[in-house]
């Protein structure tokens, strides 16, 4: 069996700063346009439909979620390789787009976000008429 020194990292990251103390993380985001909308996919590890807090104000949307890990209540962690207990991203959303019809999906640890187009800038066909 192993000496308890060799599993106990010398600086523990289940030691570092408590939560709140800490400033949040930017989700890598990817953002995908098609003709009736936009798309951003935002990986949050970690982080719970609960525990997640999407706000629009104004013309800004705001993306925050707290890292839960599902330890038993009488376990603790010795070392955790997750330091991030939040992240946060603000958007600016054009006004292009339908922000009362936004569509939020949360699988897997990445956050789906999808935002319609207003009709007004939805590509349209003109018709021509002979006159």
């Amino acid at each position: 069996m192993p000496d308890r020194n060799e599993l106990t990292p010398s600086s523990s990251p289940a030691a570092a700063t408590a939560p709140s103390e800490t400033r949040p993380v930017a989700p890598a985001v990817d953002i995908f346009e098609d003709a009736s909308g936009i798309t951003l996919l935002a990986d949050m590890p970690g982080v719970s439909r609960d525990s997640l807090d999407i706000r629009l104000d104004g013309d800004t949307l705001a993306v925050e979620g707290r890292v839960e890990l599902d330890l038993p209540q009488e376990m603790r962690a010795l070392w955790a390789e997750m330091q991030i207990p939040r992240f946060r991203r603000a958007f600016t959303l054009s006004r292009e787009l339908d922000a009362a019809r936004i569509e939020a999906s949360l699988k897997d640890g990445v956050l789906r976000l999808r935002v319609p187009k207003a009709a007004h800038a939805k590509p349209r066909r003109i018709e021509v008429s002979t006159a």
